[in-house]
């Protein structure tokens, strides 16, 4: 389970990582409280603030990509890594002196997002060059389940925190945690790194990406699902801290807490993904329509405990969903394609937010306070059930595993 460990590179990688995601997700807690407490609660506000800092994933995703295919990808990250630590230094400033206004989160939600943008491509294809292709399915498992032990960790955390002395503090906190990521790749030993030759500067290079992609049905189906799936049904840092505020009548430990089940499930998802030997698409399209049916009785519960227990099977099928989707598109591509693939994988994963945002924003606050978490679910449902069809009448999936002998069943799986 634990194999890509045993590369030095990569713990230096793991070390840091480990360090900085518990601050990111100190802040996303921290920052959708902000936001609720300078906007009087607003729904739409809150999906204001997640569109701006997702929107520039539409349009720098593929320009991240092709970054990491022409550049050194160390180097690039510490740049990177560097100026997300500085937004989050910036924005603990104004919040711990009582200046910070709701605009000034915007501005620097946006430019979070921006720094972001550029930043995942370059380290989702980062991972292939420190463990190399034999280790790759481990290690996207293995990041997994550090960003959601941080997850589990983190809100709970910051809930706390956020009641005992304010958001300003958690916002510090997670610049310093940059500190860690950037000292584990500074340590890193170049010469161990499985690098690819970088891709020389050539014109049309981003048109490349996108028509290599169009001509690989496979890949096309994993990027239209998970478009779907993450714009409508995994917003839940906006819908969790809706239910906890608006449903629940909760404060931030509350958000803190339902943010926590769910990343136990996520957890426990990521771990059952690093005994996996490579990724497999009835697994991929199967968790999906377990995700949508499930999110859709969280949804449904009538407390706060019972939607939280629900959240920790929510969250088993969610990372399965996204490990899988993950290292299904990094093993299907060439060397020379990875950073602008995964760019593109990055655009359709973070850049439906603008649209599902404010969406899920408004139906929080015009329809009813479950309404983003139901309607989310349905979406993955019906989006499932179509690429499974789809998928089934191109032959490129078996028949429903249950119509199968046991043991022709027992080797798909």
């Amino acid at each position: 389970m634990f194999g890509s460990l045993r590369i030095r590179n990569y713990r230096f990688y793991a070390s840091g990582q480990i360090i900085s995601l518990m601050g990111v997700w100190m802040q996303r807690i921290a920052q959708d409280w902000l936001v609720l407490e300078l906007s009087n609660g607003s729904p739409v506000a809150l999906g204001i603030a997640a569109s701006l800092q997702f929107l520039p994933a539409m349009g720098l995703s593929l320009w991240g990509g092709l970054l990491a295919d022409r550049m050194d990808k160390r180097k690039l990250l510490l740049g990177l890594e560097t100026a997300l630590g500085l937004c989050a230094l910036v924005l603990g400033l104004l919040d711990v002196t009582g200046v910070v206004v709701l605009w000034q989160v915007y501005v620097l939600c946006f430019l979070l997002g921006v720094f972001a943008a550029l930043e995942t491509p370059a380290r989702q294809s980062f991972v292939v060059e420190m463990v190399g292709k034999s280790q790759l399915t481990n290690a996207v498992a293995l990041n997994s389940m550090m960003f959601n032990l941080a997850r589990m960790v983190g809100p709970a955390v910051a809930g706390l925190m956020i009641v005992g002395v304010g958001t300003g503090w958690v916002f510090l906190i997670n610049a310093i945690s940059f500190v860690g990521v950037v000292l584990g790749l500074y340590l890193m030993n170049p010469a161990e790194l499985h690098r690819s030759s970088p891709v020389p500067r050539e014109k049309g290079q981003l048109l490349s990406g996108l028509r290599y992609v169009r001509n690989r049905p496979d890949l096309l189906v994993v990027l239209v699902l998970v478009f779907f799936l993450a714009t409508f049904g995994m917003n839940f840092y906006m819908t969790l801290a809706i239910m906890a505020r608006n449903v629940f009548r909760g404060e931030a430990d509350a958000y803190g807490l339902l943010s926590t089940l769910i990343a136990v499930g996520t957890l426990a998802g990521a771990t059952l993904a690093a005994r996996r030997k490579k990724p497999r698409m009835t697994v991929f399209i199967g968790a999906a329509l377990v995700f949508g049916v499930l999110e859709i009785i969280s949804g449904l519960m009538p407390t706060m405990l019972t939607m939280g227990l629900v959240l920790i099977p929510v969250g088993v099928a969610m990372m399965t969903v996204n490990t899988t989707a993950n290292a299904t598109v990094q093993l299907a591509v060439e060397p020379g394609m990875r950073g602008r693939v995964m760019g593109l994988y990055m655009l359709v994963f973070l850049g439906g937010n603008p649209i599902g945002g404010p969406l899920m924003g408004w139906l929080g606050e015009h329809v009813h306070g479950r309404a983003p978490i139901v309607v989310g679910g349905i979406v993955s449902v019906v989006v499932a059930l179509v690429a499974w069809v789809i998928l089934r009448r191109r032959g490129d999936l078996p028949r429903l595993l249950w119509f199968r002998p046991r043991r022709e069943a027992e080797e798909l799986v």
